[in-house]
């Protein structure tokens, strides 16, 4: 099925399924924070009015001055970029025509980005990284290789462990590790790799601070990595990538730390509650530590039927015909509210029913 390759705006996969739009939807394909931004962001509105007079800072310097000193990293060693989507492109620009690995199933843009630019991909498998040998054959075999943890769209995280023996056999042989942590703040469980920025010339971290601050319309992302790198992938950036609201937003955001422990709690609270009755009903869900997991009916194969069924109703989840090694096996859910939950499995239960 030619579906749209993103969750977010319904109405195109409404379309594409050739069904009408219900008067009311719960959109659980978006994996945003479902409570919103923080407040703050709104109470500083009316004083940013200005900011759009001028260009902003093509450096972001205020912005990254506050991420250097929370995450310990020297400021040649942080770029920012419009939204994690366009530090990924700079990546493809700068490997492109090189062999590049992609740990499935991911996130859609590391394969389309990096094809535009002409790589050489590999479908590389997660179920692997326990195997020495398969860890040493990937890395001789790669120049990079993308890996999203936590992962998108399973949720799942690996162990530090396993993190530290990749990148040890990365380094080995002289294959950078890019590792996205677009939703390592939303589990209590994740293992983030910013302390080996410092000691590893071939490790590069992608942030968002699109998801845990629902700012998708803002667009803001930043990158790790060592000073070199970051010199050449600014080289390919246009010289005001990020806008001057984003600066802005930044450097309030990297300092809600209360907000983002608040975010973790309801999340976990709310799936310890709801995964054990959806597997009452005899569903199989990921192991999922964060804001959104895959659920499949195992009575079905492809998981269309399901899936326009809960569109039908106004329940509208992540496809998964665009992941490899998934293929429409799946569908990816957010977190959303308890009311919103409950909507979904009194949905499900009614299908079960049937």
């Amino acid at each position: 099925m030619d579906l749209p390759k993103h969750g977010s705006n319904p109405k195109y996969l409404y379309q594409k399924m050739n069904l009408a739009i219900p008067e009311e939807l719960i959109d659980f394909s978006v994996n945003l924070n479902p409570w919103g931004p923080p407040i703050k962001i709104f109470a500083q509105w009316d004083q940013w009015k200005n900011e759009i007079i001028d260009y902003p800072d093509p450096l972001g310097q205020e912005l990254k001055i506050k991420i250097s000193n929370k995450e310990n990293l020297n400021l040649d060693q942080i770029l920012l970029g419009n939204g994690a989507a366009e530090l990924i492109q700079l990546l493809a620009i700068h490997f492109r025509e090189q062999k590049i690995g992609i740990f499935q199933p991911t996130f859609s843009e590391y394969e389309r980005m990096t094809s535009a630019y002409d790589a050489k991909i590999s479908y590389l498998s997660l179920d692997q990284l326990s195997k020495t040998s398969y860890i040493k054959e990937v890395t001789q075999e790669q120049v990079a290789i993308f890996l999203c943890q936590p992962n998108n769209p399973t949720g799942e995280t690996l162990s530090q462990r396993s993190l530290d023996k990749l990148l040890k056999e990365c380094e080995k042989n002289n294959c950078y590790l890019i590792i996205d942590e677009a939703f390592y703040d939303f589990s209590l469980a994740s293992h983030s790799m910013v302390s080996s920025i410092k000691s590893s010339q071939y490790l590069i971290i992608l942030r968002s601070a699109t998801k845990m601050y629902s700012i998708a319309g803002i667009r803001l992302g930043y990158l790790f990595a060592s000073a070199e790198l970051v010199n050449s992938l600014r080289a390919y950036q246009s010289y005001w990538s990020v806008n001057a609201l984003a600066l802005k937003m930044g450097e309030i955001l990297i300092e809600e730390e209360e907000f983002v422990i608040e975010t973790q709690l309801k999340i976990a609270k709310i799936r310890n509650h709801i995964f054990p009755l959806l597997e009452e009903l005899g569903f199989l869900l990921s192991d999922s530590q964060v804001n959104f997991f895959l659920l499949r009916d195992p009575q079905l194969k492809r998981q269309k039927e399901l899936m326009v069924f809960l569109l039908k109703k106004g329940i509208v989840p992540r496809h998964t015909e665009n992941y490899p090694g998934l293929d429409g096996n799946w569908l990816r859910f957010a977190i959303r509210p308890f009311a919103e939950m409950n909507q979904l499995l009194e949905a499900l239960e009614e299908w079960k029913r049937n």
